[in-house]
């Protein structure tokens, strides 16, 4: 493929794209802007006498290893940059087996078209300085129609913050990529990251698509910051660590988040501030840790409906040792706010009760911290522990341990829960069909309840 706005960072001729890509595609990005210049002057018209606009252009990343040693600004509207492979592949499972052992690995590191950001922080730089791509234009109208597709962005290594194993502490100040200013129509999609302290952080976001991506591994995956509007975060799989949130937004209205898949080890798998007007459906929660759906900050008028929570113990060992530092009795789902509707859920709950916080604590499945007019109807709640102990097997893979502790069922009994606690800031709501009389903690002359029929 060849023309005036198709770039491909191989052939560029000036700097070598594999010692710094970052280099390379600013250096063609000003190419653009100079080019989109010289147009109008050509013409020997003003932009606003002409129907004619800037077409924008392609930059190209073939499958390979691309050092980033500095960071990609990009300041001009209708800009796609796409690679040939999302490349990812787990940074954890390595980094927690004896390095003796990888030589027996197919594969060591990611691949793909793949972004390895190298960019050399300095004490106090502000946050978005460890950004690979960072997007920022003031002035009217809004930068528009920028697009990320199909590459890897890896963050390479975590650091040590006193905590434990450097690695495991999803701590390094890079972010895959920063959009500071207002922005609409910008799409990332099929994009994979990796060993990021965040994988995309977005302000003031409008019309946003994120889709069918492999976020995971990152301290925070997907941040919606600010405020925004009438976006959607959709058929992604995505995992944060343990400190960060797998998704989420503050101060947003009408957010569709659909069809993902949220693997553990997120502090929260959705977290919502200040939400309003927006759905969660249809998606597949899953947490080792309490607090998997948050709602604060008069979160109001949401659907939450027909998505599948699991929640579990870390079956992995060298993972064990982390938690999100919440107790059981927080609850999975926690909701702040007025007139959202929780409803036809499946929300499962299995652990062994040796592993609950504090010990002895019966767990809450939903808890309802304020607000009024909250509708919590016919969720099906299914909380079971083990029958016996069952022995952790200390030198399974990561993917065994994952996938056997998924289909384990014919070891398990009932474990008692509190299904729904409304708290006494909480009135006027209805709940309905969700728990048993046994199984609710609310005062029933404040709100609307009705019991699961008994046997």
């Amino acid at each position: 493929m060849t023309g005036n706005n198709y770039y491909d960072v191989t052939e560029w001729g000036v700097l070598d794209a594999h010692t710094d890509i970052g280099a390379v595609i600013n250096s063609m990005i000003q190419e653009i802007k100079d080019r989109q210049r010289k147009t109008v002057e050509l013409r020997g018209e003003s932009p606003e006498q002409t129907e004619e606009g800037y077409p924008g252009a392609v930059i190209y990343i073939p499958p390979g290893d691309y050092h980033l040693r500095t960071q990609v600004v990009i300041d001009i509207s209708y800009l796609k940059i796409m690679g040939a492979g999302h490349g990812f592949v787990s940074s954890s499972i390595r980094y927690n087996i004896p390095e003796d052992r990888w030589s027996g690995l197919h594969e060591l590191w990611p691949g793909g078209s793949r972004i390895l950001v190298d960019i050399a922080q300095k004490k106090g730089d502000k946050e978005s300085a460890g950004a690979a791509f960072y997007v920022e234009r003031s002035g009217d109208p809004r930068i528009s129609s920028v697009e990320f597709e199909n590459f890897c962005i890896d963050g390479l290594h975590f650091v040590d913050d006193g905590s434990g194993d450097s690695e495991n502490t999803y701590v390094n100040g890079k972010t895959g990529i920063y959009i500071a200013s207002p922005q609409d129509s910008f799409r990332i999609t099929g994009m994979g990251m990796v060993y990021l302290e965040h994988g995309v952080t977005i302000c003031h976001a409008d019309a946003l698509s994120i889709h069918d991506n492999f976020i995971a591994e990152c301290g925070s995956c997907i941040e919606l910051r600010s405020s925004g509007q009438a976006s959607k975060i959709t058929d992604n799989l995505i995992g944060a660590g343990y400190k960060g949130y797998s998704i989420y937004a503050e101060n947003f209205g009408g957010l569709l988040v659909s069809s993902n898949n949220v693997f553990p080890r997120g502090k929260s798998s959705l977290h919502f501030s200040g939400v309003l007007r927006s759905s969660v459906t249809g998606n597949r929660f899953h947490s080792f840790y309490p607090g998997m759906l948050v709602f604060e900050g008069n979160c109001s008028e949401n659907l939450v409906s027909a998505n599948h929570f699991l929640r579990d113990h870390e079956p992995w060992p060298p993972m064990q040792g982390y938690d999100n530092g919440l107790e059981d009795s927080c609850g999975l789902i926690c909701v702040s706010g007025n007139y959202n509707t929780i409803t036809a859920n499946h929300i499962s709950e299995s652990i062994d009760t040796r592993y609950l916080k504090p010990a002895g604590v019966c767990p809450v499945i939903i808890h309802l911290l304020s607000g009024q007019g909250n509708y919590i109807g016919n969720n099906h709640i299914v909380a079971t522990t083990e029958k016996t102990e069952q022995e952790v097997l200390e030198n399974s893979a990561c993917f065994d341990a994952q996938v056997g502790a998924l289909l384990n069922s014919d070891r398990l009994k009932e474990l008692p829960v509190t299904a729904v606690l409304v708290e006494k800031e909480a009135v006027c709501n209805t709940i309905l069909d969700s728990a048993s009389e046994e199984q609710a903690i609310l005062d029933r002359k404040q709100n609307v309840f009705r019991a699961i029929p008994a046997m």
